[in-house]
């Protein structure tokens, strides 16, 4: 229980004789229902005026709200968690609400309909609705990754696999048209592989469940995102073979976006997201996997540090998290030319409005 929760509680009991029940409303914590024993309120409540709660409950009321939904929560996003853990967003007046939406469909989903202010996603999804002709559509304006963040998780262990060994393979695979999928599909032509008729890929298995699936038994291999890649070795039920960021090269995988009305009248709560993310990032590419995974354990309550670790460390081992922001025409273009050879789009969209680097580059300047 925080410090603010036990002064209030105190001044409940100090003021209970006069104002009873009403003043005990006034002063419960909205944040936590647990009981403390009352000597420890006596203690905290001597140690901090109530003066400083009051400003406290001030500074939290001038925050600007602002909803992010992410699409899927992993390991793989921990610069985003060190930003969140460490208050990068309340100094820079955000109070972040984060939900996971669970695929990047899902993601556009909320932000078109309002249910969030700010997306995180595979671009293609923004590149979907601009050319479907959306009026206020999606920008993106900081990109987070530069590989592909899953890995394809075999039954046994294979230090000799090649991805030829996936022919006539029973394979689970991602949704048409997402990220994961089309990187994968990407790897696999770009080794002589028809995704269509060389194996079989499993596309009907909802996105997170695909874990459960194959430990129960279904499919030779499947591709998986962390911290469920490592949970299936832990359960001995397969082994990592390959790693989809290592094979599809530098791609732009997944970026922040808002919607242009969004930008319009909160440019400035854009900049101030923009920086937090930044300092994540910052802090990420300068501490250990160690220093890191102890940061954002609070965001994996059920996988142990020792675990985060190892993947925060496989992650960095392959040059996963960019330097900076800035989402560059040349990593869009690549995008754009997987889509296409995806079956996914038919031509380009213009990068000049569906990327918008001058956050990320004030965010990079101001380091």
């Amino acid at each position: 229980m925080n410090m603010k929760t036990l002064t209030k509680r105190m001044l409940c009991l100090a003021l209970s004789a006069l104002l009873i029940l009403g003043a005990l409303a006034g002063c419960k914590s909205k944040d936590s229902d647990e009981k403390v024993p009352e000597s420890a309120a006596s203690s905290e409540a001597s140690s901090k005026p109530s003066a400083e709660t009051d400003a406290e409950t001030e500074a939290k009321k001038e925050l600007t709200p602002v909803t992010l939904s992410e699409v899927a929560h992993s390991i793989f996003y921990a610069p985003q968690y060190v930003a969140i853990e460490l208050g990068y967003f309340e100094e820079e007046g955000i109070d972040l609400t984060l939900i996971n939406s669970a695929g990047a469909d899902k993601v556009m989903t909320a932000l078109i309909s309002g249910g969030a202010d700010i997306g995180f996603m595979g671009s293609e999804a923004s590149i979907y609705v601009y050319a479907e002709g959306n009026s206020d559509y999606a920008v993106n304006f900081a990109q987070l990754t530069q590989r592909a963040g899953n890995f394809l998780v075999g039954r046994e262990a294979d230090a000799d696999f090649k991805w030829e060994d996936l022919k006539g393979k029973h394979v689970l695979g991602g949704r048409a048209g997402g990220m994961p999928q089309m990187v994968f599909e990407y790897i696999l032509k770009q080794n002589g592989i028809d995704p269509k008729t060389d194996l079989s890929i499993d596309q009907n298995i909802d996105f997170g469940l695909t874990a459960a699936a194959f430990m129960e038994g279904d499919a030779d291999y499947t591709v998986e995102f962390e911290p469920f890649a490592t949970k299936i070795e832990l359960e001995g039920s397969g082994t990592v073979v390959a790693s989809l960021g290592v094979d599809s090269g530098y791609v732009p995988y997944t970026a922040y976006c808002a919607k242009q009305s969004y930008y319009e009248e909160h440019s400035d709560i854009i900049q101030g997201f923009t920086n937090a993310i930044q300092r994540g990032l910052d802090y990420v590419n300068s501490h250990t996997a160690e220093e890191i995974a102890a940061v954002i354990k609070p965001q994996f309550e059920e996988t142990e540090e020792s675990t985060i670790a190892v993947i925060v460390g496989r992650y960095l081992s392959q040059d996963t998290w960019k330097e900076d922001l800035v989402f560059q025409e040349e990593s869009f273009n690549l995008l754009q030319d997987i889509l296409i050879e995806a079956g996914e789009l038919t031509e380009k969209v213009p990068y000049s409005d569906l990327v918008n680097t001058q956050y990320a580059e004030k965010a990079k300047t101001s380091k």
